[in-house]
């Protein structure tokens, strides 16, 4: 009887730590699993068969969806470019200004196309690729009451989106209040709303804007250093910074962001704007 129950007893505890060596390995299964789900080097991203690419939904020409609810833009022509020449399928991640950063540390995406200008500060969060276009910050304002210099801006209230250029930039400058908004479409709500004086932004989507809203200009056009636009990968990601380096390289060999331009922005610009004032040849 004291046999049976020892070899019971010896039966159990094997049992349980067979169960429990099992949910071990199955827990260190799953958590492998998650990594390398999340992994974005452009071996996990060939096996795992999808390029996620954050983008803009609300930013024409660069990134928005249209009337068919289909995704069109600069950026996305782009996107779908590279997924093609990796031989893999594109998934869009929707995000705003403010969020691109996150998104590429939370490991929601594997690369930004999302209009992403380069900054000291952001180089020190994510790691840039060769840059395709060029900006600066310009001003927008009614053509009944046009901003012209910077000097017409204080004591005025200016408006920008969070986590831009154009607000790095006049944050630095005294005597101007700041509207700061989420989104684009916000923003641009809010100047046909009246909130403020002018709105700030990337110049080569304000024409474009302008364009389509005649009663505003382009009042100061270039203000503050000229800059670039660039892929943006996590940080310490050199598998795809390395990747995507030698496609933007291929890619202006082959002419396509002279293309991409005629096909996505020109359509969009007034007569002012020039492919050479866009493309990075």
């Amino acid at each position: 009887m004291n046999k049976n129950k020892t070899r019971n007893t010896i039966i159990g505890v094997v049992v349980v730590v067979i169960i429990a060596i099992a949910a071990f390995f199955g827990i260190r299964s799953s958590s492998n699993h998650t990594a390398s789900s999340n992994d974005s080097s452009v071996t996990a991203i060939k096996k795992r068969g999808v390029l996620r690419v954050a983008v803009f939904g609300d930013l024409p020409p660069y990134g928005w969806v249209n009337a068919k609810g289909e995704r069109v833009g600069y950026d996305v022509r782009l996107a779908r470019q590279m997924a093609k020449d990796m031989g893999v399928k594109i998934k869009f991640v929707q995000v705003n200004a403010n969020n691109r950063v996150d998104t590429l540390n939370s490991n929601k995406a594997d690369l930004v196309l999302a209009n992403f200008t380069v900054t000291p500060e952001r180089k020190q969060v994510v790691d840039y690729a060769k840059p395709y276009m060029k900006v600066s910050v310009g001003v927008i304002s009614p053509k009944s009451a046009p901003i012209t210099k910077a000097s017409q801006l204080t004591g005025k209230s200016l408006i920008v989106t969070k986590g831009t250029t154009a607000e790095n930039y006049f944050t630095k400058k005294s005597g101007i209040n700041l509207l700061k908004f989420d989104s684009k479409t916000q923003q641009f709500n809010a100047i046909k709303n009246k909130r403020a004086a002018a709105l700030a932004d990337d110049n080569s989507y304000l024409y474009a804007w302008v364009k389509k809203n005649p009663s505003y200009t382009v009042g100061i056009k270039n203000i503050g250093p000229n800059q670039f636009i660039s892929p943006a990968v996590k940080k310490g990601n050199k598998s795809l910074l390395t990747w995507t380096n030698k496609e933007i390289t291929k890619l202006n060999g082959h002419k396509f962001f002279v293309n991409d331009y005629n096909l996505e922005l020109k359509p969009y610009f007034g007569s002012e704007v020039k492919p050479s004032d866009i493309v990075l040849n």
